[in-house]
């Protein structure tokens, strides 16, 4: 089934720890994985950062909401264990606790970052579709929101370019990527030569122990088959084993065909796919905002 989320895994926390003895946040997560038959692909399956499975980190915040709504407490690191009102809960709370719910709590309700009273009634109906993920999941989806958005923005700016900027474009990524050798040997990359088309060479690596193919196109229309082809048979006129052919458009399905089971390597990259590793190499882009998102160091605290 599903990986319920952080809501839904309240209530089978604390039936986790009923018996009313502390046990580890390791019990409990074994608890709750096996009360919703989690198959081994869903327990491993983890957040955008890649730090934390997906399932411990709505654990970890269903107990940190149950603690700060007094129905858990921990007694000691890494320990859970359930409280009077805790016991309340099981025996007479509802079948599905959530964070509205908790709110009745005023320790809670002091905790929790609720909307203000001053918007209007349906703000309520949204604070509760935001009370299905938690905050690290809020954060992950807020940030490849932005990601998207950004890639978007840059794609139509070099969609814009004029055709020697995108070559420059071009040599500044590969470098950025770590090819290339000097700048100005890289600089050398996409010089257009209309010879059967390909537009230039770079060095895979600093010692040049082997070359990369390119080819450059700031089309508006699809790159179909044909154009694939003729990049291959260049290729295979040079004896290359690489090539990377780089649009500022979309790949044909019969396009992306033609690249596969070669004995050469051909990687073709759309517009989308050449502005996301502009982000990722931080070429074009600029830091807006760092936000620090910090843990607890259990280290500092350990007496032993």
């Amino acid at each position: 089934m599903a990986i319920p989320d952080f809501q839904t895994v309240m209530r089978p926390v604390l039936a986790a720890v009923s018996d009313g003895q502390p046990r580890t946040l390791g019990d409990v997560r074994q608890h709750v994985a096996e009360t919703f038959l989690l198959s081994d692909e869903e327990r491993k399956q983890r957040l955008p950062s890649g730090r934390q499975t997906v399932i411990n980190n709505r654990v970890g915040w269903a107990r940190t909401y149950l603690n700060k709504a007094g129905l858990l407490h921990i007694p000691e690191r890494g320990m859970v264990q359930i409280t009077d009102r805790g016991l309340d809960a099981l025996a007479q709370g509802p079948d599905r606790i959530t964070v509205r719910w908790l709110k009745q709590f005023p320790e809670f309700e002091r905790f929790h970052t609720h909307t203000p009273k001053d918007k209007a009634d349906d703000s309520q109906d949204m604070a509760d579709d935001l009370d299905q993920t938690t905050p690290d999941e809020r954060l992950a989806e807020a940030h490849q929101s932005l990601m998207e958005a950004l890639t978007d923005e840059i794609l139509t700016q070099v969609r814009q370019a004029s055709p020697q900027f995108f070559e420059q474009l071009v040599v500044d990524l590969m470098l950025a990527m770590g090819y290339g050798g000097s700048r100005q040997e890289a600089g050398q990359a996409t010089q257009l030569t209309n010879d059967d088309g390909i537009d230039g060479t770079i060095k895979e690596d600093k010692l040049g122990l082997d070359v990369i193919y390119l080819q450059a196109k700031r089309w508006a229309n699809t790159v179909h088959r044909p154009e694939i082809d003729k990049f291959i048979g260049a290729l295979t006129r040079r004896g290359a084993r690489k090539g990377v052919f780089i649009t500022t458009s979309e790949f044909s399905p019969g396009a992306r065909e033609a690249a596969d089971g070669l004995s050469m390597k051909v990687v073709l990259l759309d517009g989308r796919e050449l502005a996301q590793l502009m982000v990722e190499n931080n070429l074009g882009v600029s830091i807006k905002q760092v936000y620090e998102v910090k843990q607890i160091d259990s280290d500092y605290f350990s007496e032993e």
